[in-house]
């Protein structure tokens, strides 16, 4: 039987993934980055759909892979409605509400998009996304958020914090769905976790929300003081906004988004540096804490993934916080392109869920 061809796509503000696995061999990988000019024409992110489309295609051709060899489109999913983990064949539906979504406008809802406008180009192909970002497993009490008129949503990264908790589980020869993990995405944006036999029961909303600062957002922020300030009438909502989502965080304190250049700063001595990646660390730690608490410390392990994962100095760091709560496992990076590759498969055979988007 002829393998099945999968294009896997991957938007993000600054790049998008494209990736070509014959079943589970990767056989392509390539990250094209855009620039700032190049954006700049766009009002809103999802108005760059048909712009991304157009690159995909582009470097499909150049790499030889035309669009009739691909069986499948796997794409990473965005901000819908909270839906149940598992894949999801794209539809008309899903698209239009990612394209008119009242949440927030992020470059996840682009992989969608451009998967289903894609296969309309190729009749025998598929196209499909698993675990999006708004997942929803959480308990009833997660939900209160201390007022009625606003409900904690679950908005995390639900693909790599899933996935590599299924790494640790099959390494260790165990189920998923028999154990409980804390599990900190450390990347642009930071999400924790608490995986109780196979179901994110609390976590941080990582888009808009709350939880540690992260490269570029604030996280929880003192609310008396944030209510103030939008009307103080110095700023508009698209500056409030952005000093919570892309101007906040550790770019806000020392100019940068990179924990890479922060941390050389930090190793030649510069102060303000080691003050803020410390407090990006203790406010991570706190947030493992707390996710372990609601578990009960009943926990098999602590797992670190995520682009700053990468950083040796913060691993060391949290790990020296928070390893007499459970061992800690760290996988560096993200295993978005091979899991949305690998769910999208083993939802083809029947080994995890296929569900309709409704």
């Amino acid at each position: 039987m002829k393998k099945k061809r999968i294009l896997v796509i991957n938007p993000r503000e600054a790049f998008t993934k494209i990736a070509i696995f014959d079943e589970n061999k990767l056989v392509y990988l390539n990250k094209v980055n855009h620039n700032a000019e190049e954006l700049r024409p766009f009002k809103k992110i999802t108005d760059q759909h048909e712009y991304r489309l157009n690159i995909v295609l582009s470097e499909l051709e150049k790499a030889e892979f035309p669009p009739e060899s691909i069986d499948i489109v796997a794409a990473r999913g965005g901000m819908v409605k909270p839906l149940k983990s598992g894949v999801y064949k794209v539809c008309k539906k899903m698209v239009d509400d990612m394209l008119h979504n009242p949440i927030g406008d992020d470059s996840v809802n682009l992989g969608c998009v451009i998967a289903y406008e894609m296969v309309q180009k190729m009749p025998h192909a598929q196209a499909f996304t698993s675990n999006p970002i708004v997942v929803d497993e959480l308990i009833d009490e997660a939900r209160i958020s201390g007022h009625p008129d606003f409900e904690r949503r679950s908005v995390f990264h639900a693909l790599n914090q899933k996935a590599i908790a299924r790494k640790y589980a099959k390494t260790n020869m165990k189920r998923y769905e028999d154990i409980n993990l804390v599990v900190a995405h450390l990347g642009m944006g930071i999400t924790i976790g608490a995986h109780r036999k196979g179901r994110v029961i609390d976590v941080n909303q990582g888009f808009d929300g709350g939880g540690p600062f992260t490269p570029k957002r604030s996280g929880t922020l003192p609310v008396g003081d944030l209510i103030r300030m939008c009307y103080s009438g110095k700023y508009t909502e698209e500056e409030m906004l952005a000093k919570e989502m892309g101007e906040g965080g550790m770019k806000a304190y020392l100019g940068t988004d990179s924990v890479y250049e922060a941390e050389q700063r930090l190793n030649n001595g510069d102060k303000k540096a080691e003050l803020i990646m410390k407090a990006m660390v203790h406010q991570i730690t706190k947030s493992i804490g707390a996710y372990s608490a609601i578990l009960k410390c009943d926990i098999d392990a602590i797992l670190i993934t995520g682009g700053i994962a990468n950083s040796k100095w913060m691993t060391e760091q949290i790990i020296e916080n928070v390893q007499k709560i459970a061992p800690v496992h760290v996988y560096p990076g993200g295993d978005e392109m091979e899991s949305l590759a690998n769910n999208t498969l083993m939802a083809l055979r029947g080994e995890i869920a296929l569900r309709e988007y409704e």
